[in-house]
């Protein structure tokens, strides 16, 4: 089994706050969560933030997030941008229909699907070419479920450990990070599961290091191998 961190790993970046700067462009509302955002990006990076002030923090700051953009009728004008790009292109009734197929299927999601999927038109260039997605592999990430799953689906991957939020609330009902990573994978995938390689950026992955045979760390596109 392989399994691969994702930002900073297979994603050149940090797909989280990309999306950020990239819902700010519609809507400059979202604005006003700047500054705990990169606060708590920093902790996570440096790892100065215990578990517990990782979950309540962030758990807070990405909810109240999370709320502006589903609110957001800037950002939910997206939804109707395959539409007209058909229009424009002269394409048929039966293709029309499908987009808003589409389009009303997603409508009560709010404006996260839309974003989410607008996003990743513009960033699955950002996946760094020397990663080959194989159907097993697993992404086990920090990141969340509503944001790195659309990554995952259309890189053909149907394994996904990642921080969670319910879908009704808006609420943060897992996080992903650091020891919980370990956790939630066994609890996933049971004790006895065999990681043959991981593939990180971060020593703080130091967990899943120590499970995995062999273990690669990742900068840029060099990959060295660590265990």
């Amino acid at each position: 089994m392989r399994v691969f961190d994702f930002d900073g790993t297979i994603y050149d970046g940090e797909s989280l706050f990309d999306l950020y700067l990239y819902s700010a462009r519609y809507d400059p509302r979202v604005f006003r969560h700047l500054a705990p955002v990169l606060r708590y990006a920093i902790k996570y990076k440096l790892g100065r933030g215990t578990l517990e002030q990782m979950e309540r923090g962030v758990g807070d700051v990405t909810s109240k997030y999370l709320r502006d953009v589903s609110r957001s009728r800037r950002i939910e004008g997206l939804r109707t941008a395959p539409l007209e790009g058909a229009r424009e292109l002269g394409l048929g009734d039966d293709v029309l229909a499908d987009k808003v197929t589409v389009i009303e299927e997603s409508s009560t999601t709010g404006g996260l699907e839309t974003l989410v999927r607008s996003f990743w038109d513009r960033n699955m260039r950002k996946i760094k070419p020397w990663y080959r997605p194989r159907p097993d592999d697993v992404i086990l990430t920090a990141s969340f479920d509503a944001t790195v799953g659309e990554a995952c689906r259309r890189l053909g991957l149907k394994r996904l450990v990642a921080s969670t939020i319910d879908p009704e609330t808006l609420t943060v009902t897992y996080l992903n990070f650091n020891t919980n990573k370990p956790k939630r994978f066994r609890e996933l995938y049971g004790e006895d599961a065999v990681v043959d390689e991981f593939y990180t950026d971060s020593t703080f992955d130091s967990p899943m290091i120590d499970l995995a045979r062999t273990a690669y760390m990742v900068k840029g596109n060099t990959i060295t191998r660590v265990k």
